[in-house]
């Protein structure tokens, strides 16, 4: 299994940016069932959104906010979402004790991911490369 970073997917939401179609095509020959993000994507993703609504001043900025939350919902009901569980919350565990010195957010994505024994699709990889054992790609790249 594959687990998207909040990055990947926002890629994938772009489909004006030049790296979306590598990605996407890369994405191809996978099943359904071996692509997924994480809930802690999702979340960061709707607080950047809310961010945005909340600090609209223009009526067509709030119209254009809500638009994308609605893309970006739709879009996380079309994936796997994994959810922090026990599993990635022992593991979060794990790696606070160890001192990892990555972000809150990232260090809750690596325990997702090393908790379902997965890979980070992602292009933070100066971060996720101090969370040892944890699998990481950038499929962005060639």
């Amino acid at each position: 299994m594959v687990i998207l970073d909040t990055d990947h997917v926002s890629l994938l939401e772009h489909a004006d940016h030049p790296l979306q179609e590598r990605l996407s095509k890369r994405l191809s020959g996978l099943t359904e069932a071996e692509v997924a993000t994480s809930v802690i994507s999702y979340e960061e993703q709707c607080r950047g959104w809310l961010g945005a609504l909340a600090k609209a001043k223009l009526v067509k900025d709030e119209i254009t906010a809500y638009s994308r939350l609605i893309i970006q919902l739709r879009n996380y009901c079309a994936i796997n979402v994994v959810p922090f569980d026990e599993r990635a919350a022992v593991e979060l565990q794990r790696l606070k004790s160890a001192k990892i010195r990555v972000g809150t957010m990232d260090l809750k994505i690596a325990a997702i991911v090393l908790a379902r024994e997965a890979t980070l699709l992602t292009r933070n990889l100066r971060h996720f490369i101090k969370v040892p054992g944890l699998k990481i790609e950038d499929w962005t790249r060639e």
